[in-house]
């Protein structure tokens, strides 16, 4: 019985030997499991990690597209004037005027009651369609006649912009007013082209009536006054408005404050330049306003004040409205001087800074 019982208990061991050998067999790399499946897990995450990223690229992406870019502002330096250059501005006066060039004159006695740089040979910029004007009003030609604006007419010197597209035809008189008033470049350029003998014929007049005046500082080489080219002083300039106020076409069309023109199915409104002509405190009988870089601000007047016709010329002045505000300041002096009010001067000297 004995016996019996090893013998099972032998032939139970053999068996379990058996069936753990077999195991083994089926499940080779049961010990590398746990390994691999930590490996895979850790694939896995990367891999998820890796999409979390991609997903967060896009998005940024994403974002990054619909977010409008701010321009980048590059700051350009002012060029500076003519003026500047010369160092008119160091100039000194009384009345703190902003312009380096100015110069007042009695148009009745011809006294100069105010000067400052006034021999100094500038650009005068628009005031040059003062001399246009005065071409186009003395030649007597019909103001009624079309003109129409073409692609010469349009500015390649400074690339200013005109609301007279190319086709747009305007009667002579339009054409003048504009000019005068709201100094439109393509209207004069226009004026210059079709005169009897063409641009080259215009200029030259303009020059030759320069000189008939005693106007021995100025050139013109082009109508319009965008051109540094077109130079003057304030002297010569005084001139200029003392034999252009004797024409009652000019006065009236540089002193209008606004005038309609009919262009194709358009009414264009235009205004004038010089904003003083509506103001109730000024009696101006002409005006012309002019600016370009090389030039500054500049302006232009035959006004009354105090009793008294006089010339303004200011030239070269710092700002927009500084050339305004320097006519402003003339008034209020003038008004709080006597009859025989002494005379000022200023020439430009070196400033202390």
């Amino acid at each position: 019985m004995a016996n019996t019982l090893n013998l099972i208990f032998k032939r139970s061991l053999q068996l379990v030997g058996l069936l753990t050998f077999s195991v083994a067999l089926v499940f080779p790399v049961a010990s590398d499991a746990a390994p691999a499946k930590r490996q895979v897990v850790k694939k896995s995450q990367a891999t998820k990690t890796v999409s979390k990223k991609v997903v967060s690229t896009r998005k940024s992406v994403r974002v990054v597209a619909k977010s409008p870019r701010k321009p980048i502002i590059v700051a350009t330096p002012a060029r500076p004037s003519f003026g500047q250059i010369a160092g008119l501005h160091s100039a000194q006066d009384p009345l703190d005027l902003k312009s380096s060039v100015a110069l007042v004159i009695d148009q009745d006695t011809h006294e100069i009651l105010f000067s400052k740089n006034d021999h100094a040979v500038l650009p005068i910029a628009s005031l040059t369609k003062l001399m246009t004007g005065m071409i186009i009003s003395g030649a007597q030609l019909p103001m009624d006649e079309s003109i129409t604006i073409t692609q010469d007419d349009v500015d390649t010197e400074k690339g200013s912009r005109s609301r007279l597209r190319v086709g747009s035809s305007l009667t002579r008189g339009e054409l003048l007013h504009l000019a005068l008033m709201s100094s439109e470049n393509r209207a004069a350029h226009a004026l210059g082209r079709t005169y009897p003998g063409g641009m080259p014929s215009f200029v030259n007049l303009m020059n030759a009536k320069a000189k008939l005046l005693g106007m021995k500082g100025t050139r013109y080489v082009e109508p319009t006054g965008l051109s540094s080219q077109n130079q003057s002083n304030a002297q010569d300039l005084a001139t200029l408005v003392n034999a252009a106020h004797a024409d009652p076409v000019l006065r009236e069309l540089s002193t209008s404050t606004g005038y309609q023109v009919a262009v194709g199915r358009q009414t264009l409104q235009y205004n004038n330049t010089n904003r003083l002509v509506k103001n109730p405190d000024w009696d101006i009988g002409l005006q012309k306003t002019g600016y370009i870089s090389e030039a500054g601000q500049c302006l232009v007047m035959q006004t009354k004040i105090a009793g008294r016709k006089l010339i303004m010329v200011f030239l070269d002045s710092a700002g927009k409205l500084s050339r305004l505000g320097d006519a402003e300041r003339v008034r209020r002096w003038v008004e709080s001087q006597p009859a025989n009010m002494p005379k000022i001067s200023a020439a430009a000297r070196p400033s202390n800074g």
